[in-house]
């Protein structure tokens, strides 16, 4: 598809370019916070020890959050997410580095626009934060 995500061709097969991501204490409560998820284990470090973590953990939404930046800063300001299906496996905690990085699984010509799928990983010291499937819309004019 000629015309995709800022004016590049786009095969399936494509990497993006991959998103390193710092994981602090401070965007872990604030992604928290920002999706109202008080479960203790997300920002009180002493309970999250307590319960046998070796600190505060990402929740899923500031996750998805994150799975949802990569792939909108690859596809450009005129993409729309359509879609966002992940799977968590392994913790994020505070002083780890994700490394997320995606492949173009499809690309379907749909009128102005075209619908593409990019399959994404993220990874930590542990191995696979998250998996998944994000799909966008981008124009194709």
């Amino acid at each position: 598809m000629s015309g995709g995500p800022r004016g590049c061709e786009v095969r399936v097969g494509q990497a993006l370019p991959e998103l390193v991501v710092p994981i602090t204490t401070t965007l872990i409560v604030a992604g928290a916070i920002a999706s109202r998820d008080y479960q203790d284990v997300h920002h009180d470090e002493a309970l999250a020890r307590q319960r046998g973590m070796p600190g505060v953990l990402m929740n899923i939404l500031t996750t998805n959050g994150l799975v949802g930046r990569f792939v909108t800063d690859w596809a450009g300001p005129d993409a729309a997410v359509r879609r966002i299906a992940i799977r968590l496996g392994v913790p994020n905690f505070a002083g780890d580095t994700m490394r997320i990085s995606g492949r173009v699984a499809s690309v379907t010509p749909a009128g102005a626009e075209a619908v593409i799928d990019v399959n994404v990983v993220g990874r930590n010291r542990l191995g696979d934060h998250v998996t998944g499937t994000v799909t966008v819309a981008v124009p194709t004019r």
